[in-house]
């Protein structure tokens, strides 16, 4: 952070900006980062480049750092724009620091400002300048790279123990609207019925106190056709909420405006919204729909809807549902909601390829099996379009592993592989999920 804002300096120093229709935000993840940044002087010049401070933490690469301008937007949409976001945060998937970038890279901080200036990904720093500078000469990114002695240098006059000391000793004093909040003292949460953020969820409605007994999945209609590499993240965004989804016309009805919609991470707390939100990535393929977005079609209808309302139309038709994947499904972060989110749509197996090591444990969490294709076998290999009904048996007797039949109402039959890979998590799934066994075994 340091460099970045050396490299901010001589960059200004040089008279080199940013254009004004580069998006530019400083979001730290601490406040010391602040602090050094400050007194070592360097602030000036990162806003000067529009680099200003407007958060801490999980800022832009949970989507939370604004909404392009309208000019941008339009543009990209009326010319169909690959645009760019280039982060230091922690994840690029696609669509999630802003729906209108779809391709997102991870740099280092002073290479979030070098491309910024530069103005685009497609240049390559040791032979093209990043710019000219205020005599008309080429300015090159090795000019105004910051040397190790000058980090060093700064770094041993202003980032001191001092700061971390003061920063973390006010923690608790330095949010007055954090700390006016009244806090309920009960044992028990007090649910407020108006809330929008936190609501309390299904899981546990219906429960009995002895599991279930294991069932088929019969006729199962598919959710969703998809392809490879689906990240939680095409599953369970939580970036901006669009205006025009079905989670937008959920919080509407209870009085929101746009401007208070935020984002699908704030809202975690809200079972309503996330159900609404799950499949809701405006870049999720699905083999059913000619273009991306969170749109599926409904059999055998046929029509196409959001993915929310044909889960909903399925659920009051009775009919258990399925998603067809293929490599890596639930690839990148460990998000709960995407399991948590197709168990409210009724999603009871998804079929794939293979699955992303924590996002098929957080499946079984869920109750909802996962079926692996064998022998190399995919949708197209067999010749599967997903507008099938699919029926799966599962043994009372199930066993980690354990091949089972799919056979479809086309005639199709195919030999899939259980990836219930162990004895704890058939336990879990026995119980419709590890959230149901907690409970039963605390009520014992």
């Amino acid at each position: 952070m340091l460099g970045a804002g050396l490299l901010a300096k001589k960059a200004c120093e040089r008279g080199l900006s940013v254009a004004p229709y580069i998006k530019t935000s400083l979001s730290p993840g601490s406040g010391v980062v602040t602090y050094y940044l400050k007194e070592s002087g360097v602030i000036p010049y990162l806003e000067q480049l529009g680099f200003h401070l407007v958060g801490y933490g999980c800022m832009t690469c949970i989507g939370n750092s604004g909404p392009l301008p309208e000019a941008v937007t339009t543009a990209v949409e009326q010319a169909d724009l690959v645009a760019v976001g280039v982060l230091s945060g922690n994840r690029n998937f696609e669509g999630r620091i802003n729906p209108h970038t779809r391709a997102n890279y991870l740099t280092s901080p002073p290479l979030c400002i070098a491309y910024a200036i530069a103005g685009t990904v497609l240049i390559d720093f040791e032979k093209e300048p990043l710019g000219v500078d205020s005599s008309g000469s080429p300015v090159f990114l090795k000019d105004i790279w910051p040397t190790r002695a000058e980090l060093q240098e700064v770094e041993r006059q202003y980032v001191v123990p001092a700061m971390f000391r003061d920063t973390y000793s006010k923690i608790t004093e330095s949010n007055s609207s954090w700390n006016e909040l009244e806090a309920p003292d009960s044992q028990l949460y007090p649910w407020d019925p108006k809330s929008t953020y936190i609501k309390s969820p299904p899981f546990f409605d219906g429960m009995t106190q002895d599991p279930p007994a294991v069932r088929d999945v019969e006729k199962a209609a598919v959710l969703l056709n998809l392809g490879d590499s689906v990240t939680t993240d095409h599953i369970s965004p939580a970036g901006s909420i669009s205006r025009t989804s079905p989670a937008a016309r959920y919080l509407s009805s209870r009085g929101m405006t746009p401007r208070e919609f935020n984002s699908y991470g704030a809202r975690r707390g809200n079972d309503s919204v996330m159900a609404r939100g799950t499949f809701a990535n405006i870049r999720l393929v699905n083999k059913f729909m000619s273009k991306p977005g969170p749109k599926t079609l409904h059999f055998p209808s046929g029509e196409s809807m959001d993915v929310f309302d044909a889960a909903e139309r399925y659920r009051s038709e009775g009919r258990p549902l399925i998603v067809l994947a293929g490599k890596d499904y639930g690839s990148g972060s460990s998000r709960d909601w995407a399991a948590k989110g197709p168990w409210m749509l009724g999603v009871k197996a998804v079929v794939a390829e293979s699955f992303e090591r924590i996002h098929r444990s957080n499946l079984v969490g869920m109750g909802i099996l996962p079926l692996q294709f064998t022998d190399g076998a995919t949708t197209e290999t067999l010749r599967l379009t997903g507008k099938e009904f699919y029926s799966v048996q599962v043994p009372p007797q199930l066993k980690p592993g354990q091949l089972l039949t799919v056979k479809t109402d086309s005639g199709v039959s195919v030999e899939v592989r259980c990836r219930i890979d162990t004895d704890v998590e058939l336990t879990y799934y026995q119980h419709g999920g590890i959230l149901n066994y907690m409970v039963r075994k605390m009520s014992k």
